[in-house]
């Protein structure tokens, strides 16, 4: 059981505090249990976490303010501070299935479009399948 560490003014806690308790998470207790227990809300230790993975102590020693989004810990990742090759990989994964999901969606857009225009004749009226048979 981690004890809560004392924190400086503004809620900023030592990085030791920050591993102690991504570690237990990465044993397998769950975030909201660990985030309870020392202190935390579960979005700051989900962000030392996504921290952690991007980063490495580099992400976990941050300043205070407005915390980076996932794209501005992306391209920091991308130039090799301090994450190492791991690091640049994960964020080259998650791009990537960014990148897919898009890809996706836009298919299911254009296939519902198409269905759509199929089903509607040439001035916009809606065809059933007997008035498609050409009549001799």
């Amino acid at each position: 059981m981690l004890k809560r560490a004392s924190k400086s003014k503004g809620g900023i806690y030592p990085v030791s505090f920050k591993i102690k308790a991504i570690k237990r998470v990465e044993r397998g207790e769950g975030v909201l249990p660990v985030a309870r227990d020392i202190g935390v809300t579960r979005k700051a230790l989900h962000d030392w976490i996504r921290a952690w993975n991007a980063l490495g102590v580099e992400g976990l020693n941050r300043k205070r303010g407005r915390k980076p989004g996932r794209l501005k810990l992306r391209a920091v990742a991308m130039t090799g501070t301090g994450g190492g090759a791991l690091a640049v990989a994960r964020a080259r994964i998650v791009e990537l299935e960014l990148m897919i999901g898009r890809q996706q969606m836009e298919l299911d857009f254009f296939q519902q479009a198409l269905r759509t225009l199929e089903r509607k004749g040439p001035q916009g009226k809606t065809v059933t399948p007997s008035s498609k048979r050409s009549k001799p």
